[in-house]
């Protein structure tokens, strides 16, 4: 689905731009960030992916609320970042960031989501650098 689809069906629309939320939401992403590091001692795997990804949703949402976005699907926001931040952010995290996006949505809907302590350390890893890059894109 292209951006313009997008804000025709309202799964983006315009609102004014806030960097108060901007703010708040980086503050968020790194709290989640920090809860995985904790989920992963204790093996919860699951939790630390889910975990991982709204740490990167978070973020994400920081550059929407900057530029004066409001995001009403998962999806909506990856292809927004695809198509306004691509340079910034790299065409690999942005990758990472929509496999993330799967592996929460398996996670939490799937009947077979298993994943091990790779996988949760990867994703820890992917988060941390998607954070960071949105932090400097935000400077």
């Amino acid at each position: 689905m292209m951006l313009k689809e997008l804000f025709e069906k309202r799964l983006l629309r315009k609102i004014p731009k806030d960097l108060d939320k901007s703010k708040k939401s980086l503050e968020i992403s790194k709290k989640y960030l920090n809860d995985c590091k904790n989920l992963i001692n204790m093996s919860a795997f699951n939790l630390v992916i889910l975990s991982a990804y709204t740490s990167m949703f978070h973020a994400a949402r920081a550059l929407l609320y900057k530029d004066g976005i409001q995001e009403k699907s998962h999806y909506a926001v990856f292809v927004y970042l695809k198509d306004k931040y691509a340079n910034e952010i790299g065409d690999e995290l942005l990758f990472e960031f929509s496999n993330a996006r799967e592996q929460r949505h398996e996670g939490l809907y799937g009947l077979e989501s298993e994943f091990n302590k790779d996988d949760v350390k990867h994703i820890i890893n992917v988060a941390e650098s998607f954070y960071k890059k949105i932090n400097e894109i935000m400077k």
